[in-house]
C-alpha cells in the first residue's frame, strides 16, 4: 500500500511539472524593462529580450555588461530592481505559490562557469542532486540508472560516474556539469561560458555535442559565451549586451550589417574574421 501511495505521489508531481507545456509557446522567455543594480551601480536599464522556443541564443557583450547577472535574474538568483520576466507565460514576479514556482524551475537546467560541481560528490551523485530535490521519493536504483544515462548522453565513459571532479580533466568536468544540468530533462538550458578554458579541439567537440543535444531534445538554450567559434557553430541568433541593454539581436549576418562600433569590432576584428573563415571552411552553420 505504501509503495502504491509513493507511486501515486510521484505521478502527481510529474503531472504538475507538465502543467507548463513548452511546446505551446513561441517565445520561451520574454523580458521587458529589466533593471538590475547593485547600490549605485546600474547594470541593466530598460533591457528587453525575447528568447524563442527551440533556438540556441548566444549572449555576448563586453566585461561588466551583466551577462551572468541577466541569466541569474531569469533563473531567480538575482532579484531585479524593476521590469518583468516571463518564462513560458508565467511572470516570475507574480508567482506567489511555492509549488507553482518549483514546477516552473523543473523546466530549466543551469550550467554555471567551470561546471560548478560539488567537489565532495561523485559525478553520479552530482547528477542526482536536482533529482533528489524535486523527486525526493525516487528510489536509489532509478537515481543510479538516470545518472548513468546522463553520463552516456554527454559522451563521458561509464567509469566517469563514480569519479570525483578532481579526478577528471577540464573537458570532462564541463561535460559532467552539462549532464547535471540535463538531469531533469529540461526544456530550457542555461549555459555560462561552457567552453571557457578548453583547448580548441575540446571546445569544438563540446559545441558539436551541444548542437546535437539541442536538436535531439528540442532544447531552448540561453548561451553566454565569448567564443566566436561557438557562436558560429551553434547559435541560431545572438543578442548583444551594451549600454545597459540589448542593443541588437539577430543572426550573425544580420549583426554584421549593423553599424554599431562594438559589434563591428567584435565580429570583424582579427578573431572574428578567423572564426568566420573557419566556419566557412568547415561548412558549419
Amino acid at each position: 500500500m505504501a509503495d502504491e501511495e509513493e507511486q501515486q505521489a510521484i505521478a502527481e508531481e510529474l503531472a504538475a511539472a507538465d502543467a507548463v507545456r513548452p511546446e505551446t509557446f513561441d517565445v520561451a522567455i520574454r523580458i521587458r524593462g529589466l533593471r538590475n543594480q547593485f547600490g549605485d551601480a546600474v547594470i541593466h536599464d530598460g533591457l528587453d529580450l525575447d528568447v524563442r522556443s527551440g533556438e540556441i541564443l548566444g549572449v555576448v557583450g563586453g566585461s561588466g555588461t551583466g551577462k551572468s547577472v541577466l541569466m541569474r535574474s531569469i533563473v531567480g538568483l538575482q532579484t531585479p530592481a524593476a521590469g518583468e520576466i516571463e518564462v513560458y507565460g508565467k511572470s516570475l514576479g507574480e508567482i506567489a505559490d511555492e509549488e507553482e514556482s518549483r514546477d516552473l524551475r523543473r523546466r530549466w537546467g543551469v550550467m554555471f562557469q567551470g561546471g560548478a560541481l560539488f567537489s565532495t560528490l561523485s559525478v553520479a551523485e552530482n547528477i542526482q542532486v536536482p533529482l533528489r530535490e524535486y523527486y525526493p521519493r525516487m528510489d536509489q536504483k532509478l537515481l543510479d540508472e538516470i545518472a548513468a544515462y546522463k553520463v552516456q548522453m554527454v559522451g563521458l565513459p561509464p567509469d566517469a560516474g563514480p569519479k570525483y571532479p578532481a579526478e577528471l580533466s577540464g573537458g570532462m568536468v564541463k561535460r559532467a556539469g552539462l549532464a547535471r544540468s540535463l538531469a531533469l530533462d529540461p526544456a530550457l538550458l542555461f549555459l555560462d561560458e561552457p567552453t571557457a578554458g578548453l583547448d580548441p579541439i575540446g571546445a569544438a567537440k563540446f559545441d558539436e555535442l551541444l548542437r546535437g543535444l539541442a536538436d535531439t531534445m528540442g532544447l531552448t538554450v540561453f548561451l553566454i559565451t565569448h567564443d566566436l567559434d561557438t557562436l558560429y557553430a551553434t547559435c541560431d541568433r545572438v543578442a548583444v549586451l551594451a549600454e545597459k541593454k540589448v542593443i541588437a539581436v539577430g543572426t550573425i549576418p544580420e549583426l554584421l550589417a549593423t553599424e554599431h562600433p562594438w559589434i563591428q569590432d567584435y565580429f570583424n576584428g582579427p578573431r572574428g574574421r578567423a572564426a568566420a573563415g573557419g566556419n566557412q571552411t568547415a561548412g558549419r552553420r
